[in-house]
């Protein structure tokens, strides 16, 4: 979840926190955009998702601030269904579908987007945009400490969701350009589902007070990347031009 805080300034002391922050997310950029095989994306056009993502962060927090107070209104924050609707919905829809719509609207009708991996790479730039801010803010107000960590949990883990949201987000491109418009539809809702859903779970493993609860979150995102590592290599490998 991106909690917002109100505007300061990063420079002087800061400048070696924010290079914490940025370096993570910057490293699986690089990492992302070199398994793009067939044909690179303009610069120009990356740099221009990055900051869709970080847009999306805006949009995220305010609707998540709604939502929140929307749930509080009708349910205690101590109870299970509370919980469950605050990181599946609230955090994940919001977070995920903010990033879908600004994904969408910037690379659907590019005519750059011709192979099917692109849609990863538009994604996961999306993805490590809004995850780049988020964590500049939580890096700069938390220390290195917040950093190592979020270095190995969070950025990947929304680079994770990217690279899930472009694989639907291929698919439909591909559906499309076979003239299977319902087929397209269903896998652009599931760019938006599959990544929302894990989000929440992301979330809610994490913020489960119970012992185990570690356990169980470090046995989630350990497959999740592995997953995620094997949905990059497998597409790569086998991208085409739609």
């Amino acid at each position: 979840m991106y909690v917002y805080t109100p505007y300061r300034f990063y420079w002087g002391p800061n400048i070696l926190l924010i290079a914490a922050a940025v370096i993570p997310a910057a490293a699986l950029l690089m990492y992302v955009y070199r398994k793009d095989r067939l044909e690179k994306e303009p610069v120009s056009l990356l740099l221009s998702l990055v900051l869709q993502g970080i847009i999306s962060t805006s949009l995220a927090v305010y609707a998540e601030r709604v939502g929140t107070n929307l749930l509080s209104s009708m349910l205690s924050a101590d109870t299970l269904a509370y919980h469950l609707i605050f990181n599946f919905l609230i955090v994940g829809l919001a977070e995920e579908g903010f990033k879908y719509l600004l994904l969408y609207r910037r690379t659907w009708h590019s005519p750059h987007f011709n192979c099917q991996f692109d849609a990863v790479v538009y994604a996961v730039f999306v993805s490590l945009g809004f995850a780049l801010w988020e964590n500049i803010d939580y890096v700069v107000m938390y220390g290195f400490g917040t950093a190592l960590v979020r270095a190995v949990t969070a950025v990947p883990g929304h680079a994770c969701f990217g690279v899930f949201m472009g694989a639907w987000y291929g698919l439909a491109k591909a559906h499309e350009s076979k003239g299977n418009a319902a087929y397209s539809r269903i896998c652009r809702r599931l760019a938006v589902v599959c990544p929302a859903l894990l989000h929440g779970l992301y979330d809610f493993i994490a913020t489960v007070d119970r012992t185990e609860s570690a356990l169980y979150f470090l046995g989630f995102i350990g497959l999740m990347f592995a997953a995620a590592a094997f949905t990059i290599r497998r597409l790569s490998s086998r991208d085409r031009y739609v």
